[in-house]
Formats: C-alpha cells, structure tokens, sequence
C-alpha cells in the first residue's frame, strides 16, 4: 500500500467509534461517505484482535481489500512506559507489529502510558518517576523492535496522550529512539494542557512528515463535556488545525478518532463521518486524497504458519485498553 501525492491529506476513520459493529457495517458507512482508510482498534474481541489466527488474518485483509478500502493502521493500547516487564511490553508491540504486516497495514498506535499522579483533566500530569527516566524507559523498548519493524516495514507511532499529553513531551521520547518511528498528533489532549497548534506541529513535524506519522481530528464540548460532539460544533480549534496543516502541506493521514467507545451517547459513527467529510471538503474542496492498494479486489496472500520470531502469545498481556 501506498498513498497517492494528492497534496491533501488522506483521510481515514478509526474503528473505536464503532463499538460493537460488524466490519460490514463499517465498510458500508466509509462506502457511503466515500472515505477509502480505516484504522483498526486492536484489542480482544474487536475487528482486529491481538491473538487472531492466520485464517482470521487472511480473511479480514481480504474482506477490506474487496471493499476497495486501505488499512492505515492499527490502533494498540500498549503501553512504552508501563511498570510492567521490558519483555511483555516489547513482546506486546513485536506481536502487534507482525499482525499489522499480515493486514497490510504500516503502522501500529502505541501509547506512553506511564503511571502518574492525580491531575485535573486540562493539566500535564506528574509521573511517579523521574520523566527524564520514563522517557528513556520507552525510548529503549521502541529501539528494541527497531530490527523487527524494519524487517516487516511497518512501524510504531506514539500518540500524545495519558501521561504525556504534549507534542514536547512525546519528542522528549522519541528523540532518544534509535530506528524509524513517527508520532500520532491527537488534536485534544496537547490542546487541552494549554499547547499551541503551531508549538505542537513544530516540535512533532519531524515525525509526521517522515511517511509513519499522522494526526486525528476529534471535536467535544470542552471543557464542561468531554462526549464526542459532530465536527465543528464543539470548542476544540478544528478549523484552525486544518489550516494549519494546509500552510505546512501536510499530504499525511487524518485519522477520525470517534470516541463512541467511551462515550456511548455520542452520535452513530456515519453520522460523525458525515461531519468530518463535509469539515474536510470545506478546507480541501478539490478531489478529496486517494488510497491505493496493491491488488485491491484480490484475495489475501498466503500467510506463513508462524512468523519469524513471533513472540508468545502472553505477550500481549500489556494491550490494555484505556480512554
């Protein structure tokens, strides 16, 4: 899979904002709406799970190739800077990444994730170690799967979020990273600590420019509510974001993160799908961004028995989902 120079981004949705439907529905809703990405929330009993069998792999990336849509990535919930063991957290992301090559998808959402202190919600929290020595901690487990991510082509992005909710928090790891890596620029949460769109975009471009990267747009009623609300009628700066990123030509994904998992009164996801798209065309009205894949329309390949160095399934005991 590659993505086409439209000079646009391209745009994508994620499946956390489809709790409980069928892949059908969902492909059905992207049909609809004429939107040709999908990021998969992996976790256990969704679309894409982390214990799925090369049979369910095989048939998932089929079934989204004959829909004509490309999956952009998998969205994990796995830590980098969890307390638990440096092989469960690193077998963890080792086994999203071999599940992300099998789908065709080229990168896997991780998270920071380190424990913290109490905070409110629209301050940067105060981790109960030393940041200096969290960061290294994820920094060294993301170059741990530096050879296997070359390998398979396909690679981790830590989003801002949970403990390190700003674009200078997220670099302050990954510019310890030795490999490739990009980031995942949440347009909330750096938002919400009181980061500037400008300072977030100059401190994290080097790695959402570097083809791994991408940004989500989200829209809410802060600060009073958190429950999702349709594109623009909410308080974050969505139409600022877009302007932004078309003054710096950003042509990378723009994932709809759809928080209906968490906030069950959220509207259905066509409906907030219909919303980006019309916030989408409004500030890219030409022909919106294409995904091409590779033999779309033709049946998954053969998937090997066991991967080359596939780690063992209680490895994955760290994809822990979290809001």
């Amino acid at each position: 899979m590659h993505y086409l120079p439209e000079g646009r981004p391209v745009l994508t949705v994620s499946t956390l904002g489809a709790p409980g439907e069928g892949l059908g529905t969902v492909l059905g809703w992207l049909a609809e709406h004429g939107v040709a990405g999908v990021e998969l929330r992996l976790a256990p009993g969704q679309i894409a799970a982390p214990a799925m069998t090369r049979q369910d792999r095989a048939r998932l990336r089929s079934e989204v190739a004959d829909a004509g849509v490309a999956i952009t990535g998998l969205a994990s919930y796995i830590r980098m800077a969890d307390a638990a063991p440096d092989e469960l957290v690193v077998g963890a992301l080792e086994a999203a990444l071999f599940l992300a090559a099998d789908l065709g998808a080229p990168t896997v959402r991780v998270f920071p994730g380190a424990p913290t202190e109490p905070a409110e919600y629209q301050q940067v929290p105060v981790t109960t170690t030393a940041r200096n020595e969290v960061n290294a901690l994820a920094a060294g487990r993301l170059t741990a799967v530096g050879r296997v991510a070359e390998e398979l082509d396909v690679f981790p992005a830590l989003e801002t979020h949970d403990s390190h909710p700003r674009g200078e928090d997220i670099a302050a790891i990954l510019g310890q990273v030795e490999g490739r890596v990009g980031a995942v620029w949440d347009l909330m949460h750096p938002w919400r600590v009181g980061e500037s769109l400008e300072d977030t975009w100059n401190i994290l471009a080097p790695w959402l420019t570097n083809g791994l990267g991408s940004v989500q747009v989200k829209d809410a009623g802060l600060p009073e509510s958190r429950t999702p609300v349709t594109i623009g009628d909410g308080t974050l700066p969505v139409d600022g974001f877009a302007q932004l990123l078309k003054d710096r030509g950003y042509t990378g994904l723009l994932c709809l993160e759809w928080e209906k998992a968490w906030h069950p009164d959220a509207v259905r996801l066509d409906a907030a799908i219909a919303s980006t798209r019309a916030w989408y065309l409004r500030h890219w009205p030409d022909r919106p961004a294409v995904v091409e894949q590779a033999a779309v329309g033709q049946p998954a390949p053969d998937l090997p028995a066991v991967s080359p160095g596939e780690p063992p399934v209680s490895a994955q005991e760290t994809v822990v989902e979290t809001p």
